[in-house]
């Protein structure tokens, strides 16, 4: 039995070579250089499963290219290391580049179809992201920095109060403030059943969106294979997870629905869409496309706004004389008696330095989302075929010393120029959140709520290495975790008050 199902898999990969080239149309132009091939399988076997992004930086500088070709079981797949290369296919050329490829572990067997960030270019995706833009303008700030201020101002009393990690306490107000918009969803003070369950549906797709990391990728039909079978461990991995993305998909918009059918449901995205939908023959659609905007807002927004957050926390406890230049920014715009607003953030540039070097120094995402290309194309002398699966690597765009000199050192003055930012020094937000049509509709949403946090506990509370039992300082450990959203490892360090009037200010948020 075993023997046939691996008989299966090598036929299919020489069923989907064959096919592959058939489809592909002759060109005279040659593909972008990159590693050799092997036959049938290409560079199956190449592609890194952690970690990628370094490993298609060090390609680049091996076949001196900014833009790779590889090969694997069938699909073309393209890598660009470089911003003007992804600036000229992505945003110029946006009507080509603006699908999503489709793999089958994430969309067939856990059933993240309906996730707007992973669908392909079309109506649905329109529809979806349409909705949300109604709802949540990057113009109008009215609904979702008053939830960020509310949630950022609780935190702050638990964070010089508690033997907690900093870390699970600004994740757990990360989840509330998003929740808290999407559903209206009042959320435990630790332990929330909602945030637990968001952290573990996404969790799973997150690991599965690395391409090159389940084989059922590359060889759809080995999605028929028994469980039993060795190899197969995807397929249990991917029962549990399609459970959590089900849960996650459903449970908290029938709650809310619920709530809001009994006039008891909170203010929230979910709630206002419900207040507008009108019975007819596409109410059931149109419930379906709430649904599904509601869960985009979580699942795109929650985790990397929580991996921007703890590199920056990381950053300030590695860069102490970085933290403290920040703070007397503060100090000197915002005084000590009261907490920072969000009309104080053009007042400050070098905490807007910080934060974006902060993006750029440990990009959320090392590699973006794939684009898919929608049609054969030529870049540079270079032949695309169609169904090419573009891969844009943030982390080499963010770390090129053309842009950025000493790209491994945390330095917020590249940002600066007399004293103020600037603008022509490459934005780092150019890249981190995606490109063309399919950046990330919500990143005016992440980009104040990480602003309004960071220059709260700056404001107030001091960040230094924590220390052992037997005094020792505890260097923080400064790697992180392969993945598509990027966190750093888990990491300690203490967080006290700057000064008696900070700690009375603290005090007074709790009363």
């Amino acid at each position: 039995m075993l023997a046939f199902y691996l008989t299966t898999g090598i036929l299919g990969i020489i069923v989907l070579l064959l096919i592959s080239l058939s489809r592909r149309k002759p060109s005279p132009l040659p593909l972008p250089p990159g590693p050799k091939k092997r036959p049938i399988i290409g560079n199956l076997l190449d592609l890194p499963t952690s970690y990628e992004w370094e490993t298609y930086a060090r390609w680049g500088k091996e076949y001196d290219s900014h833009i790779l070709h590889l090969y694997a079981a069938g699909k073309d797949i393209v890598v660009i290391n470089s911003a003007t290369i992804a600036n000229d296919l992505f945003n110029k050329k946006s009507s080509s580049y603006s699908s999503r490829p489709q793999f089958t572990m994430t969309s067939e067997l856990l059933g993240w179809r309906w996730l707007i960030s992973a669908m392909p270019y079309g109506e649905a995706w329109k529809e979806r992201r349409k909705l949300f833009q109604k709802h949540f303008p990057a113009s109008d700030g009215s609904i979702h920095k008053p939830r960020s201020m509310e949630f950022v101002r609780r935190l702050l009393p638990h964070l010089g109060d508690t033997q907690e990690s900093i870390q699970e306490l600004t994740r757990h107000t990360v989840g509330g403030i998003v929740l808290s918009i999407a559903y209206g969803i009042d959320i435990k003070p630790s332990d929330d059943p909602y945030i637990s369950l968001a952290e573990q549906a996404i969790a799973g797709v997150i690991e599965c969106s690395v391409p090159g990391a389940f084989l059922v990728d590359f060889i759809p039909a080995l999605r028929y294979v028994p469980e039993w079978v060795p190899g197969a461990g995807f397929k249990t991995k991917a029962k549990r997870w399609r459970g959590l993305q089900e849960r996650f998909h459903d449970e908290p918009f029938e709650v809310t629905k619920d709530r809001w059918a009994n006039g008891i449901a909170r203010p929230s995205f979910v709630e206002a869409c419900l207040n507008s939908l009108e019975d007819g023959d596409n109410k059931k659609h149109r419930e379906e496309v709430i649904k599904d905007t509601a869960g985009m807002f979580f699942a795109g927004g929650a985790d990397t706004t929580v991996s921007a957050l703890h590199s920056f926390l990381l950053a300030m406890l590695a860069y102490p004389e970085i933290q403290s230049k920040a703070q007397a920014e503060l100090d000197q715009i915002v005084g000590t008696d009261r907490l920072p607003e969000f009309y104080d953030e053009e007042r400050l540039p070098y905490l807007s330095a910080v934060l974006k070097e902060t993006l750029r120094w440990r990009p959320v995402t090392p590699i973006a989302v794939p684009h898919l290309a929608a049609e054969d194309d030529i870049y540079e002398g270079y032949f695309i075929p169609k169904n090419t699966i573009m891969i844009g690597n943030v982390w080499a765009m963010l770390y090129d010393e053309n842009d950025y000199p000493n790209p491994e050192v945390f330095n917020p003055e590249r940002f600066l120029k007399d004293g103020k930012l600037n603008p022509e020094v490459r934005d780092p937000i150019e890249v981190a959140f995606g490109f063309g049509r399919r950046e990330c509709p919500g990143k005016h949403i992440a980009l104040s709520t990480l602003w309004i946090t960071a220059a709260s506990i700056l404001s107030v509370f001091k960040i230094t290495k924590a220390k052992n039992e037997d005094g020792s300082i505890i260097e923080p450990d400064m790697r992180y975790q392969s993945a598509l959203v990027c966190h750093p490892q888990p990491f300690t360090c203490d967080i006290k008050p700057r000064s008696e009037s900070a700690a009375q200010l603290i005090r007074s948020l709790s009363e």
